[in-house]
């Protein structure tokens, strides 16, 4: 069993109730929908459908991450035209207008953007050009190198403010189907403030829906504000594609491992995406440094890693999840000690509080489970943050919580009933345990609960129990 959670992008390779259900299989967690290649609301309410009801299917768990656009500056080429190939040195004018060499889907004002030696990235930075000059609705670019280039690539200005709405029409009314249709988490594209969130919030609010909010960091303006991102989000996801093209690739290694100690520091799930084996788009095998990359991600503690074109577009996207599994799996066998003496040692809540106190208890006797009693999932997410050794179980009554705990490190969640007393869920958690084979007779579980019970927030009691028959 997988700790570190896998996040599959679903598309035209995994759309399949079929292929879905192999990908549940293979180690899936959670379902991402990216909203940038999602035209129509038939098709998402119909891919929830099928996600939810092959979970159920299979009694297990599948999370759905709506991947909101954001506001993405791509080519927006000719209908009739495929692809341009671009030839060094010559001079294109990009903008908005159809008249344009290299046309744009936002309508942009490019009076600030000339600098000395400013730079334009097309396709994930394969295709490099210099800015020449201005007139203030286009830019004209030198292109530093021969390519080809097909609609909808993605445009980067690095190093260049450009001052874009934090959500687009599209994105609003994205939010509002991620409503209707119960997604459980949703994503926040090119983040590059903390106040960014109330934008989405007050989507929500006039909804009166409450789904959390990972926000992706993807430029620059993200990393000055990062630790006010990480306290105002309910996640992060690195984004390395698009923030890989806008900073020094170079930065990125270190930049990556800051984050992921940030956030455990503040108990927020965190996600590490882009290209992690993209080779497995067209390939049966990943390459060794892609299985170096992976595992290293679960070597610094990230709660999740994401497959996107691997599983959406790629040849072989059960294969992959499969494969993504086996590398995450073993990295946490060879992990466990790493995960013992990186504890994160902050005592300012009760959660806090209870996730030391596991750990310590942990430490000096050998615990085969740890179960959470939770209404929200806030206390199992924190003790999470804490990796223990011992395997992770939130109960909860509301499959809600469950389906979005999918997403935090090395948590099984189970439905339960409401419970009336702390006795009772003492019994039905060591009966529930024992019925799925998680525990057997001499085994030793931990139970945390809050006194009063079901009262959301009330976390105060932990207690060591032996299986006795």
């Amino acid at each position: 069993m997988n700790k570190t959670k896998i996040i599959a992008t679903i598309g035209p390779s995994s759309d399949h109730p079929q292929i879905i259900s192999k990908l549940i299989l293979s180690g899936m967690n959670v379902a991402r929908i990216n909203m940038a290649h999602c035209k129509d609301e038939g098709f998402l309410k119909k891919i929830i459908s099928v996600i939810r009801s092959e979970a159920d299917k299979l009694n297990t768990h599948v999370g759905i991450l709506i991947d909101l656009a954001g506001p993405k500056i791509r080519l927006d080429l000719h209908e009739s035209t495929e692809e341009i190939k671009v030839v060094k040195d010559h001079i294109y004018q990009l903008g908005f207008s159809k008249m344009n060499d290299l046309p744009i889907n936002v309508d942009l004002t490019f009076k600030n953007i000339y600098k000395q030696n400013s730079f334009v990235k097309i396709d994930d930075g394969k295709i490099e050009f210099k800015v020449i000059k201005t007139d203030g609705k286009s830019i004209k670019i030198k292109a530093l190198e021969n390519g080809v280039l097909k609609n909808n690539k993605g445009v980067n200005f690095p190093g260049i403010d450009i001052d874009v709405p934090c959500l687009t029409e599209k994105d609003i009314n994205d939010i509002k189907l991620a409503i209707k249709y119960d997604a459980d988490w949703l994503a926040l594209s090119f983040v590059r403030s903390a106040s960014d969130i109330n934008y989405i919030l007050e989507v929500l609010n006039d909804s009166n829906s409450v789904i959390p909010i990972i926000a992706k960091i993807e430029k620059p303006e993200a990393i000055d504000d990062l630790d006010n991102i990480i306290l105002k989000f309910d996640g992060i996801l690195v984004a390395r594609g698009d923030l890989g093209v806008e900073m020094p690739l170079s930065k990125l290694p270190a930049l990556q491992k800051s984050i992921i100690e940030k956030c455990r520091l503040e108990k927020k799930p965190v996600i590490i995406a882009t290209q992690m084996l993209e080779s497995m788009i067209n390939s049966n095998q990943p390459t060794r440094a892609e299985v170096t990359d992976v595992a290293n991600a679960v070597y610094q503690g990230s709660d999740a890693v994401m497959l996107s074109e691997e599983t959406a577009m790629g040849t072989y996207p059960i294969e992959t999840v499969s494969i993504m599994r086996e590398i995450v799996v073993n990295a946490e066998q060879e992990n466990s000690t790493y995960y013992s003496s990186n504890v994160i040692n902050i005592i300012n809540d009760n959660r806090n509080a209870i996730g030391n106190a596991i750990i310590a208890i942990n430490e000096s006797i050998n615990i085969d489970a740890i179960v959470v009693m939770t209404e929200s999932g806030s206390t199992a997410t924190v003790v999470s943050q804490f990796r223990p050794n011992a395997n992770l179980f939130a109960m909860t009554p509301h499959k809600k919580v469950c389906q979005r705990l999918t997403l935090v490190w090395g948590i099984v969640s189970l439905v339960t009933p409401k419970f009336l007393s702390t006795d009772d869920m003492l019994i039905s958690a060591e009966k529930i345990l024992k019925n799925n084979k998680y525990i057997c007779k001499d085994d030793i579980f931990i139970l945390t609960s809050g006194v009063p019970v079901g009262v959301v927030g009330s976390t105060n009691m932990l207690k060591i129990q032996k299986v006795t028959d």
